[in-house]
This record gives C-alpha cells, sequence and structure tokens, in this order.
C-alpha cells in the first residue's frame, strides 16, 4: 500500500512560491487589502454538484491505462442525434473538477456547448500513483485522452479547450502538440518561464535546493512507496508550495470548502512544477486563441508577452478583477464565459 507522509515543519524557509511577490513584482502593492475587504461583502459561484442537476453525468476514460473521472455537462434539451461543439475545461494547480473546471463546464454548457470537467490523474476522483504528483507533461496525456474519449462520442463534432490559472498553461502544451483542437481559450492563465523562476524562489541556488528535495522525494518513494506532502497553499505556513494571499483556498465557503480537494502537493513535484514553461509554446501554436487576464491576475506581463508570440489568429481581452476572482466570482467568471462562448461558437463550427 502507498503511504503518505504529511510534512507540517518549514520545509525551505524562504523558498516557496510568495503569491504577494508575484502581484507586487509587476505593480500591484495594493490590490491584496482592496480585494480583501472586496470580497466580504460578494457572493461565489457555487462549484457543487446537485442531484438535480440532469444536464451532467459522471462520465471515465483511459490515459495510459489509468481510469480518470469527470463531469460531462450537456446544453438543455440535449438531443444525442445532433452534433455539438465539445470544450475541455481545466483548473488551477491541485484543483479537482468540482472547482473552477466544473464552473466553467456548466456556463459553457448552458451556452450551448457539451464540455467535460476531469480530474487530472493523481487528483480527486482520477486513478494515479504518487497521490498529488504534478507533472505537466503527464497532464498533457489525460488532455490528449480527454481529447480522444470526446470525439468518439457521436454527438461530438469539433473539440476546444478552456484553462484557468495553471491549466491555461497546460492547454497551450496541448494547442502547440495536437492538431485535432480546434480552438484554445485561458482565463487568467499562469504563464511562467525561466525568467520569472528566479522572482517567484529568490534565487538559483533555491531552485537548484527545491530540485534536490523533489528528486530525494521521487527516489523515496521509489524505494519505500511513500509520498511526502506539503501543504500546496497557505497565507502564511513557509512549508506550503504557494505562500501569500490565498483566500480562494482559505475559504470554506470558497475552493477550501470544496470536499473532493485537498490542500496538498507532493514533494516530489518540484522538479516537472519547475521545469513548466508554457511561455516556450506560444510559438508553436497556429490555431485560434483567446487570452481572457488582467492587471490583477498572475504574471500580466507574460501574458501580453505570450500572446505576442502566438501565431495563429488570437484575441487579448483585458479584463478587471483579482486572480482569484476568475475562479468563482460571478462578475469575472461570467464576463469570461460570455467571451469565451462568443469564441468558441465562431471557431468550433
Amino acid at each position: 500500500m502507498k503511504k503518505t507522509i504529511i510534512i507540517t515543519a518549514i520545509l525551505l524557509s524562504g523558498l516557496t512560491t510568495s503569491a504577494t511577490e508575484i502581484y507586487k513584482s509587476q505593480n500591484l502593492n495594493d490590490m491584496e487589502a482592496k480585494h480583501t475587504l472586496q470580497k466580504n461583502t460578494e457572493s461565489t459561484i457555487d462549484h457543487s454538484l446537485k442531484n438535480t442537476d440532469t444536464n451532467v453525468q459522471k462520465v471515465h476514460f483511459q490515459s495510459d491505462g489509468l481510469t480518470l473521472v469527470g463531469h460531462l455537462y450537456t446544453p438543455d434539451n440535449f438531443d444525442q442525434s445532433k452534433k455539438y461543439p465539445a470544450v475541455i475545461t481545466g483548473g488551477s494547480l491541485t484543483s479537482v473538477k468540482e472547482q473552477m473546471a466544473g464552473t466553467y463546464a456548466r456556463k459553457l454548457a448552458e451556452q450551448g456547448f457539451v464540455a467535460l470537467a476531469f480530474d487530472y490523474r493523481n487528483y480527486g476522483e482520477s486513478e494515479g500513483q504518487p497521490r498529488q504528483y504534478e507533472d505537466p507533461q503527464l497532464k498533457l496525456k489525460d488532455l490528449q485522452a480527454a481529447t480522444t474519449y470526446l470525439l468518439a462520442l457521436p454527438f461530438v463534432d469539433h473539440v476546444g479547450a478552456l484553462g484557468v490559472c495553471t491549466s491555461g498553461g497546460n492547454v497551450a502544451y496541448l494547442a502547440a502538440e495536437d492538431d485535432r483542437i480546434k480552438a484554445v481559450a485561458t482565463v487568467a492563465a499562469w504563464l511562467p518561464d525561466e525568467n520569472t523562476l528566479p522572482l517567484l524562489y529568490g534565487s538559483q541556488e533555491n531552485l537548484d535546493e527545491l530540485r534536490r528535495k523533489g528528486q530525494e522525494a521521487k527516489k523515496k518513494f521509489a524505494s519505500t512507496g511513500e509520498t511526502d506532502i506539503i501543504l500546496a497553499y497557505h497565507n502564511e505556513d513557509q512549508s506550503a508550495s504557494h505562500v501569500g494571499p490565498m483566500e480562494y483556498y482559505m475559504d470554506n465557503n470558497r475552493g477550501g470548502g470544496v470536499a473532493e480537494w485537498k490542500n496538498e502537493l507532493a514533494v516530489m513535484s518540484w522538479e516537472a512544477w519547475l521545469d513548466f514553461d508554457p511561455m516556450s509554446k506560444a510559438k508553436n501554436i497556429t490555431i485560434p486563441f483567446m487570452m481572457v487576464h488582467s492587471d490583477g491576475s498572475a504574471l500580466p506581463d507574460n501574458a501580453k508577452s505570450f500572446y505576442n508570440d502566438l501565431q495563429g489568429e488570437k484575441e487579448l481581452v483585458w479584463s478587471d478583477g483579482y486572480h482569484f476572482d476568475y475562479y468563482d466570482q460571478p462578475a469575472q467568471v461570467n464576463a469570461a464565459v460570455e467571451k469565451v462562448s462568443t469564441f468558441f461558437a465562431d471557431k468550433l463550427k
């Protein structure tokens, strides 16, 4: 039996990703306090799947011999004899289908699309070991498997993909490498590159140490079956992989209250996570691409550079709001869905 070891002591004090630095580094010094005050009076979108939801069903498909689990959303008055455009949706690092992926899938279905929100391997209800292990290359395989699954459905015509936060970078990998995907949209995409890593982690020495910790954890798993786990997100705890204002994950009325989600990251993820480089993919993307971003979303300068490097038809929607607003706040989510729905309706004909 595989074992999981939770590491609660500080893993590498000062070496974890600081959300404060991510935003402040690009002239957003006063956004956190203003945003926190604003959240006290705003409602959020309910991600959960209800027993009364007649337009969604649990589905299973294979990726590298693993069973992945998803929720397939269909439009009102769905008719299996007709053809529909389909969109794969994905969310942030460690997120599950009941979070932002499900939110966007449900809303896309309301606009007439078939939409698939699923758990990547190692997360949620999907199979895969080690649990909570992050690897962008494996996520690419899972997105390709989701594409294969959708295209095999008799009522699906063309397939697109939408990624929120980390999955924005994941679908960039997909767009660059799989010509079955006809259009892609990102919302508040997480688009790091080698130039941002020292900013996020302090120095090359810190990056080397994180990689070393990841390699040690991977060797331990191979020899003992034990997975070292740290917190994925926390406002202050320096043992977490991401430290800073993390209200979406810390609030039980928001993402933190989604029962299927675990605030955990496998330590052995470090090397693969630090190798994540969606910025390098833009120059290889020739299919239609829409980006929804804002000054308050992560790495806005990188988002603009990514857009400039895209080689095909493209559209940049520069909006308002804070990064986490695009996860579950009605104003930002509904505005983004309006834009991407129009885009997919045109490009997935």
